[in-house]
């Protein structure tokens, strides 16, 4: 390949792109910058020789320093979207690095999407039952990615700086994910999908009686989309915050305002229709459970979720989540992901409830490469770094 180089392009270049990729993570999409409104953002790209279209891109975020705002910590969430497996990864990033660095970056932060190793559901519930076992990585993986790994010796190599924390989340996207595969793979990479009844098959009896149990007790299930026209959707994600922040006072978290849904769902919806939708479970009329999904090629996303206090034994979310799946089925989806996790499987750690109720789906732990810096400006990063470390 010739020497390749970066340079920023358009929103409309970013989005051919994406749509050229099989899946890209909607962290990486030009919409995404957009709901970010609190970074500036910029869609670059990687370009060989004199060739016109892009063979690699990004959106990187910039975080400016407090009282130094000429500066800032370029950051690229879960990208950028490169061939990870070249075997000289600097002929992408030190590219990028110049570029990053001409635009007033002391630092560079990104997540490579590339996976390093996998457990199985049946790999996790041993874990789980052993007593002595009290974290994932104390368990034997069921599949080690050559790739991922490599790229990790790589950038180790190349000066960058692994930012994994101790319980896989960090101050940015989480390391540990819990996928449902949606095909099976042979042994030469080729596909194929698995059917609804292989995916019900693979959970526990727990998730498959939840799931029974709330369609015995008449739980229907409703989605709304871009299709539907505006004013169902901004009704929908209304409707949606208002149980969210039932949610978060239950569970004390901090909610996000609705504003920040409205823009999400705008951005991305006039980027694609079928990007994001919200999911509703209802019982006799009372809403129960809702989620929102977001899908980018063949990879969904089940993104955020609320349920009610009252009715919790009508099962509404395990409904609303078994319909998602089917839906992703349906639109030829490879994976179902249920977002992050921490790699816990102590019993008396708070964190192993969820990982519990993931693992109840029959999907799989998929640890990531994790998020790696590369510092530009020695000192302006060091400074952030302190920053940062007496903030969390």
């Amino acid at each position: 390949m010739p020497a390749l180089s970066v340079r920023p392009i358009t929103d409309e270049q970013h989005r051919a792109f994406v749509e050229r990729q099989p899946w890209t993570s909607f962290l990486q999409t030009p919409a995404w910058g957009t709901v970010k409104t609190e970074w500036r953002s910029e869609s670059i790209g990687w370009f060989a020789g004199s060739d016109s279209e892009p063979v690699g891109a990004a959106l990187v975020l910039h975080r400016p320093v407090p009282k130094l705002r000429r500066w800032s910590l370029a950051y690229l969430p879960e990208g950028p979207v490169i061939d990870w497996a070249a075997a000289d990864l600097s002929q992408w990033l030190e590219p990028m690095s110049a570029y990053l660095r001409s635009q007033g970056a002391f630092g560079v932060r990104m997540g490579p999407p590339v996976t390093t190793r996998r457990w199985d559901a049946a790999a996790v519930k041993q874990g789980l039952a052993d007593p002595d076992v009290r974290r994932l990585t104390d368990v034997a993986p069921t599949h080690r990615d050559p790739v991922g790994n490599r790229v990790v010796s790589q950038l180790r190599e190349l000066g960058w700086r692994s930012q994994a924390a101790e319980d896989g989340f960090g101050s940015g996207q989480p390391q540990y994910n819990f996928e449902v595969p949606l095909v099976r793979r042979s042994s030469d990479g080729a596909t194929e999908a698995l059917t609804e009844a292989e995916v019900l098959a693979g959970m526990n009896q727990l998730w498959r009686r939840n799931i029974k149990k709330a369609d015995k007790a008449g739980v229907e299930v409703t989605t709304v989309g871009v299709r539907d026209g505006a004013e169902a959707l901004r009704a929908a994600v209304e409707r949606f915050h208002a149980l969210y922040l039932e949610t978060a006072e239950r569970d004390r978290f901090t909610p996000r305002p609705v504003d920040y849904f409205h823009r999400m769902t705008e951005a991305m919806g006039a980027e694609d229709p079928d990007r994001i939708s919200y999911w509703f479970g209802e019982h006799e009329g009372e809403l129960v459970a809702a989620t929102l999904m977001v899908r980018v090629g063949v990879h969904v996303w089940y993104s955020y979720g609320a349920s009610s206090t009252a009715k919790r034994d009508v099962r509404g979310s395990n409904a609303v989540q078994w319909q998602m799946m089917r839906d992703a089925l349906a639109a030829g989806a490879d994976a179902y992901d249920l977002r992050g996790i921490a790699p816990t499987l102590d019993s008396d750690d708070h964190h192993v409830g969820l990982v519990q109720f993931k693992v109840g789906t029959g999907g799989e732990v998929v640890e990531y490469a994790g998020e790696w810096d590369l510092p530009l400006r020695r000192p302006l990063y060091a400074a952030f770094d302190l920053y940062m470390s007496r903030r969390g």
